[in-house]
Parts: C-alpha cells; structure tokens; sequence
C-alpha cells in the first residue's frame, strides 16, 4: 500500500459510560465517590471511576476511509487526549497507514529522551497504533488478524472475570450462574473478598465444583513471602493462575514468587512495551502474561505475543473498561497467536458495549465470536455518542 491514503486527520473522544453498580462490585464501608467522580477501593488502595470511562480515537484518510483505535482512559483521560491531540496527532498528518510499524517506532521516539517509556504517554500511542492498523485494514479490505500474520483460532476459549455481587454466598451464586450457562473458567478479585482469599476460592470450589478453572487476582496486595504462603494455600483448591501477587516494581520478588509455587504465575497487564516484558521473561518470572490491548496496540501486543513464544509462555490476554474497540482488535490479534488458552471476559463490560459497536463480535457458552471483516472488525455506532465528555 503507497500513501495514497495519508492520514489528514486524527481525532479523539472521551467516553464516559454510566453504571449501575460500580467496577469490581459494590462500594465497601470507608468507600466514597469524590468530587472528581473517583473513589479508593480499600482492597487494593487503587483509584477508579464511579462511570467507565476510555477514550475513542479517529483517523482519517485522505480518500475519507477511517480508522478507530481505542485506549485505557479509566483515569484521568483528560491528560491521553492532550498527547494524542497537541503531540502525536501533528506529526501523524501526511504519514502512510500501511507502515504502521514505522509509524509507532517513529511515535515513541518522539519522547524517549524525557523517559516516556510507559504510562500515559504509552497508552496515547496503543490507541493511534490501533487506529491506524484498522484503517489500514480498511483502506486494503483485509482483517486486522490477516495483517499480522494469519487468523490461527476460529473463536477464543473465555474465562469470566469478577464476580461484582455484595456478599460471598452471592458471588458463589453468580459463579453456578455461569458455569451453568457453559462457562469453564472464573476469576475472582482479592480486593473485595472480604472474608478471605482462602475462604472465598474454597466457597467457589464447592459451589463449581471439579473440573472448572479457578483464578485469583491478587491486585499487587502481598510482600512475596506472604504471596507464596497464601497461594500454597489457595492451590488445595485447584487453583488455575495467581494474577499479580506483589508490587509490579517488585521484579525480583516476582520471580521468587514464580519459583516458589506450584501454580503458574499471570502478570503483566500494566506493562506496556516489550522492554518492560523482557526482563521479566528472562527471570521467569511468569508463565502466563496478560497484555492489555489498551496499553500496548497492536504493534507492541503482537512483538510481545511473538517474544512469549519464544520463552514458551502462554499468552491470556487481560480485557478492561472500554466501548468495545480494543476489545475488538485484543480478540483479533490473539486469534493469529499460538499459545492462548483464555482470553479475558470482562462480562459487565463486554455485553453492555455490544449495543455500542456494529460488529459480529460476541461472547457465549465460554466462547468469543471473533469480529469479522476489514481491520478491526467493528465500528462504533450512533449510541456510543451520546456518551462523550464535552471539552
């Protein structure tokens, strides 16, 4: 593809979608929603929105065709948009979405020597990234799967994440529920179990059952000692992966971590780049990464995915707060990737976003419906802005 199609216009949106119960379930005692429409899970002492939030990224070519991109804007999404509109967005304009590898090369070294090698200056450039390989996909008439090499998977095996209910007895509830509508695997958060890890995965063990894949997300929580107790524990109970067990600076207790356990490891959803993986790949520190759409694009998820394999690592990638449109392009991407037993399902999220993107992607009986057509398959629709943050 020649730049007969050059970027003229890049273009973003944040999105702030309301919700009845907020994310990871029920507010807490102590917890409140702030002035700024924040609040402090206890749990874990991190930030969220009270609404979902994220931020849309439009890119269009010359002959008029458009790319949309996607990313993490659960906090502050304000500052992601200001990189993309007063940075990126300039020196985009005239550049050939059919290199978009050069592109995002060339993005990220915009800032390198300030040190810009994560954070929000990353997740502006995952969301062009996205943006720009759907438009390619577009321009050319080909998926996003094809582009990058080849569509391996027909559909994604899909484990459950979260279970937002009050209590222990209705959150064991809510697990039959899926189990029963054909779901085979269920992650549940440490940072609302407030009756105890243990006690919540032994409750869980009893009311699935044998046979159904049982995860734990232990939100950075525990000093490494205390984490490979705790999980020795936990593993009485068939436990399928412990998510983030320490500090995510924590490197080396990451790896004592990882060699100290029975249970395979899954880390990596905050990490951006490749350079960020690597050092944890070469400690072994992990045996299942999560990288997340939203924080890396296309470019950095599928240099991740390939390292993955180099180290015989499986790859389950993690799905948060979004409209769909990272979603879209996570499926699309882990469809050309070998190693991938789950991808995430963030249930409260993915189906209610189904009314906010024209697609044919979907998640029943513990399976994803891959989006199907040009880049990333879908497209937002006229609902999704009746959701934007005026300026």
């Amino acid at each position: 593809m020649s730049a007969v199609d050059a970027i003229v216009k890049v273009e973003t949106f944040i999105i702030s979608v309301p919700r009845e119960v907020p994310y990871l379930g029920p507010l807490r005692e102590g917890e409140r929603i702030n002035e700024k429409g924040y609040f402090v899970r206890r749990g874990n002492n991190s930030i969220y929105p009270s609404t979902d939030m994220t931020l849309v990224i439009k890119v269009t070519g010359e002959s008029g065709t458009v790319g949309w991109g996607e990313t993490y804007g659960i906090a502050a999404p304000e500052a992601t948009k200001a990189i993309i509109d007063e940075l990126l967005a300039p020196v985009m304009i005239g550049r050939d979405p059919g290199a978009p590898v050069p592109l995002h090369e060339d993005l990220y070294d915009l800032m390198r020597v300030r040190g810009f090698i994560s954070g929000y200056y990353v997740d502006a450039l995952a969301g062009v990234d996205i943006a720009v390989w759907d438009l390619y996909g577009r321009a050319v008439g080909r998926s996003l799967a094809s582009l990058v090499g080849g569509q391996r998977h027909q559909r994604l095996p899909a484990y459950v994440s979260g279970l937002p209910r009050a209590t222990l007895t209705e959150r064991c509830d809510f697990a039959k529920e899926w189990v029963d509508k054909g779901f085979r695997a269920i992650k549940f958060a440490a940072a609302v179990s407030d009756d105890g890890i243990v006690k919540e995965m032994a409750a869980l063990r009893e009311a699935v059952g044998p046979g159904i894949d049982l995860m734990v997300d232990l939100h950075w929580k525990f000093e490494a000692s205390e984490a490979i107790r705790l999980i020795k524990k936990l593993e009485a109970y068939d436990l399928y992966f412990a998510e983030a067990p320490v500090e995510p600076e924590d490197t080396e207790g990451m790896a004592r971590v990882a060699h100290g356990i029975s249970t395979v490891l899954a880390l990596g959803e905050e990490w951006r780049t490749l350079y960020e993986y690597r050092p944890r790949f070469e400690r072994r520190a992990m045996g299942i990464i999560q990288p997340e759409m939203g924080h890396t694009g296309v470019t950095e998820f599928l240099d991740i995915g390939r390292m993955a394999k180099a180290f015989h690592v499986n790859i389950i990638p993690h799905a948060s707060i979004s409209v769909g449109l990272f979603t879209a392009a996570s499926l699309a991407v882990t469809s050309a990737l070998k190693r991938v037993p789950y991808h995430e399902y963030q249930h409260s999220i993915f189906d209610r976003n189904l009314a906010f993107t024209d697609g044919a992607m979907g998640c029943e009986a513990g399976y994803y419906r891959l989006p199907e057509g040009p880049g990333i398959g879908v497209t937002p629709n006229e609902a999704l802005w009746n959701h934007v943050v005026a300026a």
